[in-house]
């Protein structure tokens, strides 16, 4: 009784800042769309995707943010991490497809190109715009504009409707390529715009978490949704929930404690996959 008072009048007071609004609503978009995507990455083993193309998203925030020191006006970051992430993530695509080189070393290749690019531009700037792509790297709530989150909502809606229109073809694509290759279906195109789509996830998810610990958000909740679930569709379901409880409790707690809000969020999903895990161990006993 004594605490519900005190727990209104500090969401009151969190809710009160523009900043902290923006912050939510950022952090439930890419808590749907992050474990939405990476649940056909998880499925199709290509978890590591994510963190590949978050260091090229980097390499492309560096890239916005040299030319806007060298040409004098100024570039938006946002955008040119986004056309980075997906040419990253098609290049990674026709390497597996047209090459003997394997998923895996197709994306080693880019995320070492990637992260090395965006330090050459660093360097290059005498270190310049170190101080700038620091946000990009570690995320941010007080610098989450307007405008950043009005873009998530936007790449949001474009990620979701897509993966409803698509969804048949992706399950298919994702659990028995040979059969819907067979079936007519355009495996490759598929597989590009899943790639795309996870470039859009992690662009949009870069500000709020930063491009170090994006990828988690990838992964992590769907890990822990896998634990309990009985169906793929299930486990998409209970993935978006488990990544809602870890963006607003981690983002709550980031403001309670001044704590980094990527990593917060990012360790409270790993305490929601470490919760799935022991009680899908208690109830198999």
């Amino acid at each position: 009784m004594f605490l519900t008072p005190l727990v209104v009048d500090f969401v009151a007071e969190m809710l009160g800042y523009p900043f902290m609004q923006r912050a939510f609503v950022a952090g439930v978009c890419v808590a749907v769309i992050a474990p939405l995507v990476g649940s056909f990455l998880v499925h199709r083993q290509l978890a590591m995707i994510g963190d590949t193309l978050a260091h090229t998203a980097f390499a492309g925030v560096a890239v916005g943010l040299f030319l806007s020191a060298t040409l004098g006006s100024p570039v938006s970051p946002a955008l040119t991490a986004l056309v980075v992430a997906v040419l990253a993530a098609l290049l990674i695509q026709v390497l597996s497809e047209y090459t003997d080189v394997y998923n895996d070393v197709s994306m080693a290749i880019v995320l070492a190109g990637g992260f090395a690019l965006g330090t050459v531009l660093i360097s290059a700037t005498s270190g310049g715009i170190a101080v700038s792509i620091s946000q990009y790297l570690f995320g941010s709530l007080s610098t989450l504009t307007r405008g950043d989150v009005e873009l998530l909502v936007g790449v949001s809606v474009l990620v979701v409707g897509t993966v409803l229109l698509l969804y048949r073809k992706l399950v298919f694509v994702t659990f028995d390529e040979a059969a819907a290759q067979i079936g007519g279906i355009d495996v490759r195109g598929v597989k590009r715009v899943l790639v795309v789509l996870t470039a859009l996830v992690v662009v949009g998810a870069m500000q709020m978490m930063g491009v170090i610990l994006v990828a988690a958000m990838l992964v992590v909740p769907v890990a822990a949704a896998t634990q309990l679930a009985r169906s793929f569709k299930e486990s998409v379901l209970l993935a978006v929930v488990a990544a809602q409880v870890a963006v607003l409790a981690g983002t709550t707690l980031s403001y309670a404690y001044g704590l980094a809000a990527g990593g917060t969020i990012v360790l409270v999903a790993i305490a929601v996959y470490a919760a799935a895990a022991s009680a899908k161990l208690v109830g198999a006993r």
